[in-house]
Formats: C-alpha cells, structure tokens, sequence
C-alpha cells in the first residue's frame, strides 16, 4: 500500500542524480509489470509509493556514495525487520526461558557493516531523529532499543495508513519509555506489595482452599488500576471487567475494591454480607444456590461518580466476554428517545482478561474481536489482557496452539498487540497508558500480553512439578516481581529496605487485623439464603396487556405510510398493505404483524426494544419487515422509528453469523439496562446449539447462583416440517431439563395474539424482581397460518393464555373421552385436521402454550369440565426422547384422575430429532395426527 508520510522519511530520499533517475525508471515498470522488479524494490515502492525529490533532506543525502543504492535499500529493510519481528528477540519472559531470534535483525542479514550503516544519515531510517542519534548505525541502536527490551510490538497488521503511523510515531517517539516520578514508583511498589501480600497471606492461613492465585502475573493489577485511572481521566464513567477464575480475588479485592473483611469472610465461612459497606459505594449479590467466590462478581461506585463492575462468571473462561462487551454498550447507549439508540463510546469501557491458552483456543474470542466494529457490537474498543502463565492447566505452548503467540488470532481483526514483561512494572504502566490514549483515538480493540507464569499449579492442591518440571524449577528460584522491584527502587534511592520491609509487614498485619474482625463478629452467624418471594410465586397473572383498537388502528396506519421520496419494493408493499385488512373486517393479524404491532406499543409506554440475530430485519422467513430498503438506491426506512408516542429507542439489527456470543452479548446488554427488551433470534433454533454453554452457565441459573436478575428473550424457530434433521429443532428437551425454580419461561406457542400479550407481558416485568428469562420456540411455516393469526379484539381484549383450548372441540363435554395436549406447529396440525370438529366429538385439543411453568392450574380447571375423559394424550412431533414429552409426563401422571390414564402419541425415540426428507416425514407425521386423534 502506498505509504508516502511514513513516519521514517521516504528511503527515495537517499537518492540524487541517475540513481533517483534510476529508482524512478523502476517504479514506471513497476506500475506496468511488477513482475520485472526486484521483489526488494518492490516492497518498497508498496510501502513507501512513488520515488520524490525531497529537498529537505539534500544535506543529508550527500554522505550517500553515488552508487550504494542497494546499501540503502538493504538498510530500509533491516529498520523494517527490526520494526515488524523485533518482538521476537525482545526481553519478555520473566522466566528467560524462550528461545530470542536475533538471526533477522543483525545487519550481515542484509549484507551490511557498521562502516555502511555509519556512512548513510539517520533520517532515511527515522522520521523524528533523536539528539542522540547521528547516523544509520545509531538509528538502528536506537530502533532495537525500541522494539526489542520489555516491551514488544506488532502493527504491521494495521491496515489503516493513519492508525499505524499514529502507533509507529508514538512507539519510536519514545513514549512509552518515559520516567514515572518518585510518587508513581512508590504507588507501584505498594500496589504489588499489597498483591502480593494478600496472596502469601491467604496461602498461609488457609492452607490448599483453592484461590488461582495470581502470582506470576501480579502485575495485571497495576495494568488494571492505570486502565482504569486513565480512562477516567477521560470522561469515561462504567468499566466492566470480565475475567475467568486465575488472579480473579486479587483483582476483586484491589481493582474493585472488595474490602478485605468481605474476602476473608468467604474463606472463614463467614457471611460476608456482614462486612459490606455502609456507605452502600459496593454491591455484591448471591442467589439461594449460591457459587464459589472466585466465580462472584461486584459492583463499586467511586466518590468520583464511575462505577468499576467485575462480571459474574463461571469457569467457561472466555465466555464472559461478549457479556462484558454487551453491557458496555448499553452503558454507552442512550435509550430515551424514538430511533437509533445514541451511543456515546466513552462513557464506559470494558476490560477483558483472558488466560493465554484460552485466548487461542477458544472460538468465542474471535467471535467477539469480529464484531468489535460492527455498528450495533461496537464499544469504541475494548482492551484485552492476556494473563499469559505460559501455561494451560499443564499444557505448554507446544501444545495448545499452532502460533508464537497466544494473542495471534487478533492479528487477523487488524488489532494492534503489545507484548510486556509482567516482572517490569514501570513498563505495564506505560502500556496501560498508551491503550486507553490509542482507545480514545481510534475506537479499536487492542490487545496487551502480559506475560508471566504461574507462581503454583492450576490451583493451590495441584503439583505442577509432576507434569512440567522444566519450567517450574526456574519458577522456585524465581523472586517475585514485588521483591525485583523493590530491589531496583532501593538501588535508585527511592525507598529504603527498611521501607520495603514495613510495607510487607504493614499488610500482612491489616490482613490478620481484618480476619480476625471477620471471626469475632461472625461468631454465631451461618449463610442463609433463600428464593426471593417474587420468584417463588411465578410470573404475575394480574399484568394487564390489552391495548385499545383505536391505538392500534393509529399505529398501523403510521407503519405503513412512507416518505413520499421512499420506494418501497413493489411486492413488498403489496404484502405490507395486506396488514390494514384486518383492522377492516378482512382476514387476520399474522404472527409478523403482531410483533411489530407489539413492538411499537412497547416503544410507546417507554421500553426500548433490541432485537439482534442473523437477518432479523426481514425475518428468516421473509416474515418481519421491520427495516425497508428502497428499491432505487437501496436507502433504509425503520417504520418504527415513525410511530407516535414512542418514548424509547428501537434496534433492528443484523448480527454476525456467530451464536455464542450473540448470545452473550443481548444478556449482557439486557443486564446493565434491566429496562432494555433485548431479543436474540436464532436463523434457525438448532443454530442455538452453538450458545449452549450461554444457557448452561448464565441464563439458565444466574439468579440461583448469584442473584443475577435478567429479562432477555431467546427466539428460537423450531419445527419438523420435512427439511431434514438439522433446521427442524432447537433442541426443547434441553431447556426444559434446565427448568427449575421458575428460573425461566419456555413456551411453544400456536397463536399471534398469544405471542403479542406475551411479548407486552415480558416488557412490563422488565427491571421488577418477577422478571425472568423468555424461551420461545418460535414458528416456520405456521408464521402465516390463519389458524395462528389474531383478529384485532383478540389484541384489544385478550391476554396472555398458558393454555388454549381449540375452539371447535369440546363442545359436548358428556361425549369427550379422550384430551389431546399439543402445542405449537403439532397442535395447528391436529386442529387442521379436525377442521369444524364434525366427527371428533369425542375428544378435546389442548393447545399448551406454556411448557415451564407447567400450567396446571390451568389443566386442572380444563380437566374438571369433562368427567368421561379416560385418555390424556400427550402428543408432539419430535422423537419420544426429545421435545416436551419426558418433561410433561410426570405432571400429567399427577393431574391424571382416577382411571384416567396418560399416554404418549409420537415417534419412537431417535439419535436424530427428525427425518431426513419431506416424503418420510409426511408419512410419519401422517401415522402420528391419526393415533392422536382416533377414539383409543
């Protein structure tokens, strides 16, 4: 790429005479056939373009012998090596125990001497040229210096011209090797002596408790604290920080400042809500199952008015991350108003540290760098911290990944990594600062790899000699980072050893001084937990969802009235005009229309509506139509955007082809803006196999485990239609093995206008304590079926119904022997079949809509109005060992009455949830509609 304002001066401008004459004759054949250039050549005219006459430096250029044009271009190339692979000779592994490849940045690499080197000016090497510099060779020196010390680069996969200069002059400009003061060193000093004290005195006085130590990295406090102290200093008001389980206590306790007491009190089993602040400045929430601390997140607000938040998070390592990102950009985002959310980037920040096995081997990572600068993902940056051990669990680099680095994959998103020795504190510092000042410049990613080791094994009862001796011989005879640096600030006269020793003993005595606070006031005291009242009791029945026809009418019309200058896509507007019938006696509300009618009526009464996933704007099935695009010049029109009275923000978006951290990301948003409905749909629901530790380990249990509210909906298309295994199931059996202490809502519905009440009814519980997670296994084909459609009233009168009962069945309760429970596409297919009922007198259909909580109140009051039923027919269209059936089967056994009995109508049991083809399917589908429907 041409690169004529790189920051070291153009290498053209070495050359005079016939041999600038020269290298312009080169570039014009360049131009026309690359092919006959010398590759050397070539590479730099991609780099630096055209060859110029540059006045400027004609003083300079005349110590260049008249023909030493390959000295000069070799030269170039040896500061170009030096600046791209540099890292790769630098000093930074605490533990000196990786191999420096010095071989491509020695100047017999490129055929040169010093005498060569000492002979060509310093400016065609270096932009800004130091005092100290007075030629080549010293420019070289110095460039080492730069690149191959503490601290490491890599930008050359920056594509963006600016965004590298920027980078390249702020490293070579010697800002990040720029004295701290006195004051700094000291902070720094009692920042890891507190690090590291807590961890010794943890060590000692609870012997093998697991904690995953930090020690090794200590350092990633002091990057954290600066991180944080920086971006403040800038305007920004929330940092998230998301972290697995290594180091996590450390950072609690000093970066968020979880007093003491509070930790200690989880190791002496002692309740630490005891010990939470009375000046209410931190929140720390646990759910009724609770969870092991070093999974435990909290919350700090600053006298300054930030707030500094650790994200609740399991041991699936990365998986945090997208839900740190999420709720960054909620905070960012302005809600208030009707339209686009307004983001503002600097207002929070989101921290993301990761375990340098993980960072490479766990897919999510990527996930979340490709969305990092998607319009509706981005967070105007996150900064990523590699705590790189140099280990997994007892896997070495050699084996865990397939590159040099464990940040390698964040090359391939054009993020800029810097690689620092965790042993020089002074050095993190620096980085941390340059992080949050190229943040604020470029709105980007970056990555910092702190890299360390790991003081103890995995955890403190694991024996890492057993399994990498080599590397953990070095480590006992390591001294700590705290230890090294205190060395090197008494050798510079900032501290004494007496000083050193204090600070040590200092800690270690408020450490015992706050355990022993901690026993004596939880003498007596046990952890009491227990399910909140408003869970206990299920989702409230008296939420009132109606809404008044004339407003609806209103709306529907405004929906469907565009700019005069907009070209709505000819069929399209044929369809979308089809939606003003029902509000004239003519046909019925489909399940699209009743979801925009939905959303818009929620704008109204001041929720924003999210609602992410791939292709959602339109709908998978052609369905939705929420963003248009003119058909002239592809212009978008969002007709939600246009209603009146909208009070809120609403977000149509297109997501990347990614799940798990989709996923994430609507949690996490959905977490920090409890009053945001955040919708995640699935193309199709088996894509949700992709997020299912997203279910496992946060939606499904956050609240039980650490009192974690949320109200985010998963949509999720489910239904066998005869295409195949795959897109026919979203896996329902596994959800439902999730259900427990009203932890959720799962529900396959049938009807439009059950679909709008539920949709208004999640929205009015959002931010209350009956909130709670919406799954839904959403339609296909029966997206536009009449039988599933709504008439207006069903919307101005109706409600919410867990159950329904079909409407032409039942009707002679004396001559119904047999009740048939189905739900979604199996139920509409039964109804089909029975058509006006003529011939079905004997059984009843039951629609059930809502399969956790399982309606029995509901089905008992069904149940009571027909004495002669002797059959309960539970019937589904997946195999017998998925869907609902396992689930329903023992609450059907308890609301059986005497001599009735319960039966299951389906499939067999398969390994595969549908048939591979439309004709078996039909056939099948066919044997299950007449067993479920016949008088057996």
């Amino acid at each position: 790429m041409s690169n004529n304002d790189s920051l070291a001066s153009s290498p053209w401008a070495a050359f005079s005479g016939p041999n600038l004459g020269y290298v312009m004759d080169m570039y014009d054949l360049y131009l026309t056939n690359p092919e006959e250039v010398d590759q050397d050549l070539v590479a730099l005219f991609k780099q630096y373009g055209a060859p110029s006459v540059n006045t400027s430096n004609s003083t300079a250029t005349s110590t260049v012998d008249a023909g030493n044009i390959e000295k000069v271009l070799a030269a170039v190339q040896y500061a170009e090596a030096i600046r791209e692979i540099g890292h790769l000779a630098a000093d930074l592994y605490p533990l000196n125990n990786q191999p420096k490849d010095f071989s491509r940045i020695e100047a017999n690499a490129y055929g040169l001497t010093d005498a060569d080197l000492i002979n060509m000016p310093a400016s065609i090497l270096l932009k800004d040229v130091p005092a100290s510099v007075h030629n080549a060779l010293d420019a070289i020196n110095y460039l080492k210096s730069i690149y191959t010390e503490k601290i490491a680069y890599e930008f050359s996969q920056v594509v963006n011209k600016e965004e590298k200069n920027w980078i390249q002059s702020k490293v070579e400009n010697g800002a990040l090797k720029t004295n701290l003061s006195a004051d700094e060193k000291k902070e720094i000093l009692n920042m890891l002596n507190k690090v590291e004290g807590f961890e010794q005195f943890l060590h000692k006085t609870f012997v093998g408790v697991k904690r995953f130590s930090i020690e090794g990295v200590d350092s990633l406090v002091v990057l954290i604290d600066e991180l944080i102290r920086r971006s403040e200093n800038r305007g920004t008001k929330d940092v998230v920080i998301g972290m697995a389980h290594r180091g996590r206590l450390n950072v609690l306790t000093h970066n968020v400042h979880k007093p003491y007491q509070m930790m200690l009190a989880d190791f002496a089993h002692v309740p630490s809500e005891l010990f939470l602040p009375k000046d209410g400045s931190l929140e720390a929430t646990r759910g009724w199952s609770n969870d092991v601390k070093y999974h435990l997140g909290a919350t700090y607000k600053a006298p300054n008015g930030s707030t500094i938040k650790m994200a609740y998070n399991p041991s699936h390592l990365e998986v945090v991350s997208p839900v740190v990102t999420g709720q960054a950009r909620a905070a960012q985002d302005a809600t208030e108003k009707p339209g686009l959310p307004e983001q503002d980037k600097s207002k929070s920040l989101a921290i993301l540290v990761h375990g340098d096995a993980a960072f490479a081997g766990q897919g999510i990572v990527t996930e979340t760098l490709n969305y990092s600068r998607t319009l509706e993902f981005n967070t105007g940056g996150s900064v990523h911290i590699i705590a790189n051990n140099m280990i997994g669990f007892t896997t070495e680099r050699q084996d865990s990944r397939s590159t040099v680095y464990a940040s390698d994959p964040a090359k391939g998103y054009e993020v800029p990594v810097i690689h620092v020795n965790a042993d020089a504190p002074e050095a993190v510092v620096q980085v941390a600062r340059f992080a949050v000042e190229y943040r604020a410049m470029f709105g980007k990613d970056i990555v910092i790899d702190l890299i360390g080791y790991r003081r103890y094994g995995h955890n403190e009862m694991d024996e890492p000699m057993i399994t990498n001796p080599t590397m953990y011989n070095i480590v006992h005879n390591h001294e700590t980072v705290r230890a090294l640096y205190g060395k090197q600030l008494v050798s510079e006269n900032i501290v004494t050893e007496e000083d050193v020793t204090k600070l040590q003993k200092d800690i270690k005595d408020e450490l015992q001084t706050a355990l022993d606070y901690v026993k004596e006031v939880g003498k007596g005291h046990e952890t009491s937990l227990e399910m909140p009242e408003a869970v206990k009791n299920g989702a409230p029945k008296d939420i009132a969802t109606a809404v008044e026809k004339e407003r609806l009418e209103k709306m529907n019309e405004e929906l469907l009235t565009f700019p005069e200058d907009f070209h709505v896509f000819k069929k399209l507007g044929k369809i979308l005009n089809r939606r003003r019938d029902p509000f004239q006696g003519k046909g019925k509300i489909d399940w699209g229309h009743a979801e925009t009618l939905a959303f818009g009526t929620i704008l109204q009464e001041g929720t924003p509506v999210r609602i992410s996933g791939q292709d959602v704007q339109r709908g998978t099935f052609s369905q939705r139509h929420l963003v248009l695009h003119d058909e002239q010049n592809g212009n978008e029109y969002v007709p939600l955007h246009h209603i009146s009275g909208s009070q809120a923000s609403f977000a149509p978006i297109n997501s990347p082809l990614s799940e798990a951290a989709m996923v994430a990301y609507e949690y996490g948003y959905n977490l920090e803006n409890e009053k945001a409905l955040a919708i995640w749909e699935a193309q199709y629901g088996d894509f949700a196999n992709m997020a299912q530790v997203m279910f496992d380990n946060f939606i499904s249990s956050t609240r039980s485990k650490w009192g974690v509210k949320s109200g985010v909906v998963i949509s999720l298309p489910h239904s066998a239609e005869g295409q195949g295994a795959e897109h026919t199931s979203a896996r329902l059996e596994r959800f439902l093995q999730s259900s427990a202490e009203n932890n959720w809502t799962v529900v396959m519905l049938s009807s439009a206008a059950n679909y709008f009440h539920l949709l208004r009814r999640q929205a009015k519980t959002l931010g209350t304590d009956a909130v709670r997670p919406l799954i839904m296994m959403s339609p296909k084909s029966l997206l536009r079926n009449q039988l599933v459609g709504a008439d207006v009233e069903e919307l101005t009168n109706g409600e919410y119904r867990p159950v329904i009962e079909h409407n032409t069945t039942g009707q002679d309760a004396e001559k119904v022997k047999k009740i048939v429970f189905a739900s979604g596409k199996m139920a509409i297919d039964l109804a089909e079949k029975i058509g006006s009922g003529e011939g079905y007198e004997h059984l009843h259909l039951i629609r059930v809509e809502q399969l956790y909580p399982f309606p029995e109140e509901e089905i008992v009051e069904i149940l009571a109005k027909f004495p002669k039923v002797k059959t309960l027919a539970w019937t589904q269209e997946e195999p017998k060992n998925m869907g609902s059936w396992s689930f329903a089967d023992p609450y059907m056994r308890e609301l059986a009455g005497k001599g009735q009995k319960v039966v299951y109508v389906g499939r067999d049991a398969h390994s595969s949830p549908a048939e591979g083809d439309a004709d078996s399917y039909k056939e099948a589908q066919a044997k299950v509609i007449d067993e479920a429907l016949s008088s057996k």
